[in-house]
C-alpha cells in the first residue's frame, strides 16, 4: 500500500535520530545480558504479571497487579466466573506464549486472528466472535465508571471493509519486515496504529495490539521485551496514548496522512523500556522497576533494623494500606523481602 509508504517517508529526522538511540540501547542489553537464568526467570515472571494487569486496566478492568498474581497462582482451584479475572487469564497465557514462542510463531492474517481466539477464549460473553472479524460496527468511545458514553474517540473501519484492510495491512506489513524496506521499528508503529484504526474484531482490540506489540518487537530482535512491561508504560501514560492515537488516526485518507503523531508517544516508550532493561545490567536492578510507592515502601522496610507489619509501613510512609499490600507484593515477586508468619502476625523484612 503506497498511502503506508507515504507516512513513514514523511517521518522526520528526529524520529531517524530516535530509532539509533534504541537500537544502541539494544545493542548494549544484547552484548551485556549476562543476568542469571534464575534472574531472568523471576524478571520474565513479574513483567508478565505487571503487562497483565496493565493491558486488562487500560480496558477498564479493575485488578490490581496483586491480585493478577494471586489469581494465576491459584488457577487449578478458583473458578473464573468475574469477567475481569476471565480477561487476566487470557492475556496472562497468551504473553506468556509469545514470550516463550515468539520464533516459532508465524506473522499471518490467520495467526492474528488465532492469537486473538486465544486472548478471548475464557470470556464467556466472547464465545461467538472469537478469531473472527466484527460483523458489526465498533466505534471507539469514551466511557464514564457507570459505562455511559461520554464520547466517541474515533470511528473505526466499517465491518464490511475489515476483511480488505486487514489483508492490505498484513501483506504490507509481511513485505515491509522480508525485503527490509523501513527500520523494523516503523514498520512495527505502522502496523499497531493501523490495526487500531480497523479495530477488526468486536473486542480485545487493544489488548491485542499489545500482544503483537509484544511479539512483533522480539521478533525485530528486541530481546529486552520480556523484562520490562510495555504495557506498563502504555498505562501510565495512558491519556497521552489515546490522544496520540486520535491525532494520528484522524489524518487517515486525507491529504495530511501521518503517523507522526504515534511515533512521537511509541518510540519514547520503547526507549525508556530500552533504558530501564540496561539500568538491569548495570546493577541498578530492580529497584528502577519499582513505582513511587512502592520504592518508598521498599526504602522503609530496608531501614528497619529487623521486621515490620502492613500497619507499621503504612503508618511511616503515609502510602495507602491497599497500596502498601500491593508494594509487598511486588516486592516478594522480586525476591527482595521475606514474608514470617502468618494472618494478623505476619511480619515481613529485607532480604
Amino acid at each position: 500500500m503506497q498511502r503506508f509508504n507515504d507516512r513513514i517517508e514523511k517521518l522526520s529526522l528526529t524520529t531517524v535520530s530516535r530509532l539509533s538511540q534504541i537500537d544502541g540501547l539494544n545493542g548494549q542489553w544484547i552484548g551485556g545480558a549476562n543476568l542469571s537464568p534464575q534472574a531472568l526467570s523471576r524478571l520474565k515472571r513479574s513483567v508478565l504479571v505487571t503487562s497483565t494487569g496493565a493491558s486488562t486496566r487500560i480496558e477498564g478492568a479493575k485488578l490490581s497487579d496483586a491480585e493478577v498474581e494471586k489469581l494465576m497462582r491459584g488457577l487449578s482451584t478458583q473458578k473464573l466466573v468475574e469477567r475481569d479475572a476471565q480477561e487476566v487469564r487470557g492475556y496472562f497465557e497468551l504473553l506468556q506464549a509469545v514470550f516463550d514462542s515468539y520464533s516459532t510463531i508465524r506473522f499471518s492474517e490467520n495467526m492474528i486472528k488465532q492469537l486473538h481466539a486465544e486472548l478471548l477464549k475464557y470470556t464467556d460473553k466472547d464465545e461467538r466472535h472469537r478469531g473472527d472479524y466484527k460483523h458489526f460496527e465498533n466505534r471507539v468511545e469514551m466511557k464514564d465508571v457507570s459505562g455511559k458514553v461520554l464520547s466517541v474517540l474515533f470511528e473505526t473501519t466499517p465491518a464490511y471493509l475489515t476483511a480488505k484492510e486487514m489483508s492490505e495491512l498484513i501483506t504490507w506489513t509481511k513485505d515491509a519486515f522480508e525485503h527490509k524496506s523501513y527500520h523494523p521499528l516503523l514498520v512495527i508503529a505502522n502496523f499497531v496504529v493501523e490495526f487500531l484504526k480497523i479495530h477488526p474484531f468486536l473486542d480485545g482490540n487493544g489488548r491485542l495490539s499489545r500482544v503483537l506489540t509484544n511479539l512483533l518487537m522480539l521478533q525485530a530482535g528486541y530481546g529486552y521485551m520480556p523484562y520490562v512491561s510495555h504495557e506498563k508504560l502504555i498505562e501510565d501514560n495512558k491519556t497521552e496514548y489515546y490522544v496520540a492515537l486520535r491525532q494520528a488516526q484522524t489524518t487517515f485518507r486525507t491529504e495530511g496522512e501521518t503517523i507522526a503523531p504515534w511515533t512521537t508517544f511509541f518510540l519514547p516508550v520503547l526507549q525508556e523500556q530500552a533504558v530501564q532493561a540496561i539500568k538491569l545490567l548495570s546493577g541498578e536492578s530492580v529497584d528502577n522497576l519499582l513505582s513511587p510507592n512502592q520504592l518508598a515502601v521498599w526504602e522503609y522496610i530496608k531501614s528497619t533494623d529487623g521486621d515490620t507489619s502492613v500497619q507499621e509501613i503504612t503508618d511511616a510512609t503515609k502510602v495507602a494500606r491497599p497500596t502498601v499490600r500491593q508494594s509487598i507484593e511486588r516486592l516478594l515477586e522480586l525476591k527482595k523481602i521475606q514474608r514470617i508468619g502468618l494472618g494478623r502476625a505476619t511480619r515481613y523484612r529485607k532480604l
